[in-house]
């Protein structure tokens, strides 16, 4: 049977950065603004909805009752369905959960909510009776995992040097992929309809962002003036990716449900998925296994694809996948990529994946691939084929 996302019926909102216009926004609060806006603007009937996956990856207030409680915010009491939470594959891990469920006859509609808030991430406190004086451990919930991976002790930035290093890619590769993903933000279509703004009402004000906020509008000039990141490292801060806060989705439904729905506008089939998990503090890696998994879960080579679209937090995933697969740089992301616009995590994959769909959708259509990688040395990728 397959299953299929609407033509017009993928949305993302835009990303504020870090400790910026959204961060004493809870990211459920968030959520429901957006896809409210999304399903209202698109005229999506609730009733049309029998099932909700929601994305998360760092704890909000009422997060326990996440899922229920978005349905109930955005008029659609009636449905519920799973919380998923995979660091930086949640977003395709979560189409795949709602790809299953139509597939399977489990559901006919389902909504996928990707959401979070890196700003303002909690500190958790867990009760050590035993230890010295009864002293609780603690643990910020985003600082902390940024800074280590506890199977091998290394952060993430560690992994793309370390990578870059032993592939031979030097600083200058580096910084020329990172002006081209600048360039390719700055040149994109200004139309753009799947950016649903968020609109969020306070009790003695409103927030409203309308554009992607913390982009640096980066240079090939002003990216090689930059010192590395890391001390004898090849990434600087204009060559890696910066956390954010944001919200996106999709609808999920049967390729013939998905026709109607777009009213005969186009379907977005779902064709495969994969994922993947290369040798440990290798991250960048990790995205070109989880990209061939999921080429022949969908019966095609890197040669059908048309665009690639990736998640790419470091400037080394994106020269690394080139480099193994022979696909042209300049047709990956050219409506930019997570590098620029940056990382809310749970909702940082869908973003692409809707920025794919609509590059696909003006040339005419044709076969996608988003890949990327994720905390613990995973990667995960999907299909698409954007048609009439």
């Amino acid at each position: 049977m397959g299953a299929a996302i609407p033509l017009g019926a993928a949305w993302t909102s835009p990303f504020a950065k870090w400790g910026g216009a959204l961060a004493e926004v809870s990211s459920l609060q968030l959520a429901a603004a957006v896809t409210t806006a999304a399903l209202d603007t698109r005229g999506l009937d609730r009733d049309e909805l029998d099932s909700l996956v929601l994305g998360w990856t760092i704890p909000q207030p009422d997060i326990f009752y996440g899922a229920p409680g978005l349905a109930a915010a955005i008029g659609a009491s009636g449905i519920a369905g799973p919380m998923v939470s995979q660091a930086c594959a949640t977003s395709v891990l979560a189409l795949r959960t709602a790809a299953r469920e139509v597939e399977s006859g489990g559901a006919a509609t389902t909504l996928v909510v990707l959401t979070d808030r890196t700003s303002n991430g909690p500190l958790l406190v867990y009760p050590q009776p035993g230890a010295s004086g009864g002293a609780p451990a603690t643990e910020h919930w985003v600082l902390d995992s940024f800074a280590r991976d506890p199977h091998t002790g290394e952060s993430m930035l560690a992994t793309a040097d370390a990578v870059a290093r032993e592939e031979g890619i030097e600083r200058a590769a580096l910084d020329d992929l990172a002006a081209l993903r600048y360039a390719q933000y700055a040149d994109r279509p200004m139309d753009l309809d799947h950016i649903v703004p968020a609109v969020i009402e306070r009790r003695r004000s409103t927030i409203k962002l309308t554009e992607d906020e913390g982009v640096q509008h980066s240079t090939r000039e002003s990216l090689g003036q930059l010192r590395p990141a890391a001390p004898e490292g090849s990434h600087s801060f204009g060559s890696q990716t910066h956390p954010a806060d944001g919200a996106a989705g999709a609808i999920v439904t049967s390729p013939a449900r998905a026709r109607e729905l777009s009213r005969n506008q186009g379907i977005v089939e779902l064709l495969g998925f994969g994922e993947a998990r290369v040798e440990a503090a290798r991250m960048p890696k990790a995205p070109v296994p989880a990209a061939n998994r999921a080429l022949a879960a969908a019966g095609v080579t890197i040669s059908d694809v048309d665009l690639v679209a990736t998640h790419n937090p470091f400037a080394v995933n994106d020269v690394y996948f080139a480099t193994q697969t022979g696909f042209p740089l300049d047709r990956m992301n050219v409506f930019g990529c997570s590098l620029v616009f940056g990382h809310p995590q749970a909702p940082t994959g869908m973003r692409s994946i809707v920025e794919l769909i609509s590059a696909l959708q003006r040339r005419g259509g044709g076969i996608g691939l988003f890949t990327g990688c994720a905390a613990g040395d995973v990667g995960s990728a999907v299909v698409i084929k954007v048609s009439d």
